[in-house]
């Protein structure tokens, strides 16, 4: 029997919030930007970034350098900054051996969601990723879905589960993709959206919740 388990990267597996605002100080230092630039940035980039929004950061603020340079010092600082906690990384080791499939659904641009990844250690411990920028789709979007289940080497149609913290991403993705679903407990909880298998407090209790499956 297969055992798939897809999860959300940011603030899910990794702690995106502290790293952005690191990875915003170190760049903000590295250029010199204003204050003013620093916070527009902050607000920008508080749920996602592309390279777009360095172009109109570089147009706002009228900065000399282009948008692509800025863009990829972003993403090596943001490779710097990220972590994966320990005991996340052992609950996928652990998942991994007994044995499951696991993959990342994650919006994002790919470039920066991989660089985490490789940063962090998580690379090693999947077997598939889908990020929304390789189709320039977003979850809760079905192709998104099917495209992660087809790189780890599965069907859908076997079923799994699907873990985050986006109610209506990955909540309701999940159960648009026919998964299971176990939701960490934070953002609002849209209305009409059908409840979560499980709410957690926390992805390692998710991952307890998932190896109880295999005992």
């Amino acid at each position: 029997m297969t055992h798939l388990a897809f999860f959300d990267l940011d603030n899910t597996l990794v702690d995106r919030r502290s790293a952005l605002g690191d990875a915003l100080t170190a760049l903000c230092c590295s250029r010199g930007l204003s204050p003013d630039a620093d916070q527009w940035l902050r607000n920008e980039l508080a749920d996602r970034a592309t390279v777009n929004d360095f172009a109109r950061l570089r147009d706002t603020f009228g900065l000399d350098t282009s948008a692509a340079e800025l863009w990829q010092e972003y993403v090596d600082l943001m490779a710097t900054t990220v972590t994966c906690r320990p005991d996340v990384l052992e609950g996928l080791a652990r998942l991994r051996a007994a044995r499951w499939t696991i993959g990342i659904v994650t919006n994002g641009a790919g470039d920066i969601q991989r660089a985490k990844l490789a940063a962090t250690g998580l690379a090693d411990l999947v077997d598939g990723v889908a990020v929304s920028g390789d189709l320039e789709i977003r979850k809760p979007d079905l192709r998104l879905f099917e495209l992660a289940a087809s790189r780890c080497g599965v069907s859908l149609a076997d079923g799994g589960w699907m873990v985050g913290d986006n109610a209506a991403g990955d909540i309701g993705g999940g159960h648009q993709a026919g998964l299971r679903t176990i939701w960490l407990r934070g953002r609002p909880w849209p209305d009409g959206l059908p409840a979560a298998q499980h709410v957690v407090d926390d992805v390692t209790d998710a991952i307890t919740i998932l190896l109880t499956e295999t005992e």
